[in-house]
């Protein structure tokens, strides 16, 4: 195998692993630092996964979430870019094994993020719709119009309500922003795209396993997040697990059986790991690294964001797996690369908890800042404006409020296609699917 030509020059070379938003923070505070860095991530762009969900209710397109590497590290002279998969590391040599070849480097950085967690159950992983990338965004979205279609002329009414049933799974930010967006889908699209159907039979129901919604958010925002949603007809089931699911039968720990053609599982995230790591560096489902990002048992190996566990006394479990902590991980890291090559030391990670929140549909919102929570429409707009300053790139910023704009005004939400997976049964015809 090659090795990555960037090899060849003299300065240190920095390789991140994982365009997330601690990886692009690294980058951009890293951008006049003499090091010769090489971003390696298997998509070519960014994605801005708080507005997943968008994608999947047909409120956005993927272009107005997602933004090419290249384009955003354009004016960076010291960044190239490695369209690739890490297959394993070899800390002893310094070197990363790749779909593309082996890639050394000098100092490694793992901003993997995180991928779902579906807690050893293997038939919710197989057959269960997760929510954690573009392609996976749009698998979601085709789905629940496919699962209109079929119910528009379904004659067996059984069979045509486990069509019309859509299960979220999980009662974090994630699942509830979903669930929220499937009960506007259901009272603003549906009468109108499919009035065969009666809307009525449509059912958007939210199961979670605790006590309450949005557990990392205050009581006061569980609270209000939870009347939204019981008000826009969301059955929210709280203290449930799910046990089983044969497609389409869903057995819940309550003893309830539902029927349902769509479950999605917005449960739980994990580390994604790479192998070739001691198992005391990876434990946890989490890279565990000290208070300064080091990988522990490992030199020149550091870990950010989602897939980096911090345990520390005000964070026994590490950081709570959210774009603020990557986002502030990422600049201290850079803040600490300078410093090294200055030949002082690196200050150890604080963070800032600045808030939280969720949006749970039109006009409705929760909001958490320091000593002070609200919700409803003046937290639906701050949830708005900090999300559009938050994407990347201007065009993406002036799509997404154009299409909000026009889905608030009009109640519509065109983004309506359904996009199969390519294959030779859906190739348009005189077209050569192996070409």
């Amino acid at each position: 195998m090659q090795l990555h030509p960037s090899e060849t020059h003299s300065l240190p070379h920095l390789v991140v692993v994982g365009g997330g938003f601690g990886g692009i923070e690294l980058i951009k505070a890293l951008r006049k630092a003499p090091f010769r860095i090489t971003l390696i991530d298997r998509n070519n762009y960014h994605t801005f996964q708080p507005l997943l969900y968008q994608v999947a209710s047909g409120g956005l397109g993927a272009d107005a979430i997602g933004y090419p590497f290249r384009l955003i590290f354009r004016n960076q002279s010291n960044f190239r870019f490695l369209n690739a998969s890490v297959e394993r590391i070899e800390p002893g040599r310094r070197v990363i094994h790749t779909s593309e070849g082996l890639l050394p480097y000098d100092e490694l950085v793992l901003a993997t993020g995180s991928t779902t967690n579906y807690f050893g159950n293997v038939a919710i992983e197989q057959k269960a719709m997760p929510l954690k990338s573009i392609p996976q965004a749009l698998n979601l979205r085709s789905d629940l119009l496919e699962e209109m279609e079929q119910a528009s002329r379904c004659s067996d009414e059984k069979k045509r309500r486990s069509h019309l049933c859509f299960v979220v799974v999980g009662g974090g930010p994630t699942g509830v922003e979903t669930a929220g967006a499937l009960a506007e889908f259901r009272s603003n699209v549906l009468p109108h795209d499919y009035p065969e159907l009666n809307k009525h039979e449509m059912r958007v129901v939210l199961v979670e396993a605790s006590g309450r919604l949005l557990n990392g958010m205050s009581a006061k925002a569980s609270a209000n997040a939870l009347a939204y949603l019981q008000k826009m007809g969301v059955e929210v089931m709280l203290n449930t697990a799910v046990n089983t699911y044969q497609k389409p039968m869903l057995q819940l720990s309550n003893h309830l059986q539902l029927f349902t053609q769509t479950l999605i599982w917005a449960a739980g995230v994990k580390g994604e790991l790479i192998e070739g790591l001691p198992e005391e560096a990876t434990k946890g489902s989490r890279f565990q690294v000290d208070s300064f990002h080091r990988v522990l048992g490992l030199e020149h190996v550091y870990a950010i964001g989602d897939a980096a566990g911090m345990n520390l006394p005000d964070a026994p479990k590490g950081h709570p797996m959210v774009a603020p902590v990557a986002v502030q991980q990422g600049r201290n890291l850079a803040r600490n690369f300078i410093a090294g090559l200055k030949g002082h030391s690196g200050k150890a990670f604080v963070y800032r908890d600045k808030g939280s929140m969720a949006t749970v549909g039109r006009n409705k919102a929760v909001v958490d800042l320091p000593g002070f929570s609200f919700g409803g429409f003046f937290a639906w707009l701050v949830w708005m404006f900090l999300h559009l300053m938050l994407l990347v790139g201007f065009r993406n910023r002036v799509v997404v409020f154009v299409d909000w704009m026009w889905s608030y005004f009009t109640y519509e939400r065109a983004l309506r296609l359904i996009v199969r997976r390519y294959n030779s049964s859906n190739a348009p015809a005189g077209v050569n699917p192996n070409q």
